[in-house]
């Protein structure tokens, strides 16, 4: 595959994964983990070792988000005048 090629793909995944985080889709942060696999493959071939580097940080990146939107934290409880706990809702 040439590097135009490559060039072209990896972008295309790259802003597919950003568009779907950006419209509040968790595939999209899984989109971007799974981009990481291409950018590997690329460092590899074309002997860049910065790409090496980043699609480890980037991929650390992309699964600390898309496991925070598949887990996400409790509604935080409210300690009202009384002294009551409540549970919010959002």
């Amino acid at each position: 595959m040439n590097h135009q090629l490559w060039s072209w793909l990896l972008m295309a995944v790259g802003v597919t994964g950003l568009w779907l985080a950006g419209k509040r889709s968790w595939t999209g942060w899984a989109v971007g983990l799974a981009a990481q696999v291409l950018w590997l493959a690329y460092s590899i071939v074309t002997e860049q070792w910065g790409f090496l580097v980043s699609c480890f940080v980037y991929g650390a990146i992309y699964l600390r988000n898309l496991r925070a939107w598949l887990r996400p934290d409790p509604a935080p409880s409210v300690t009202t005048t009384a002294g009551v706990s409540a549970h919010v809702d959002h």
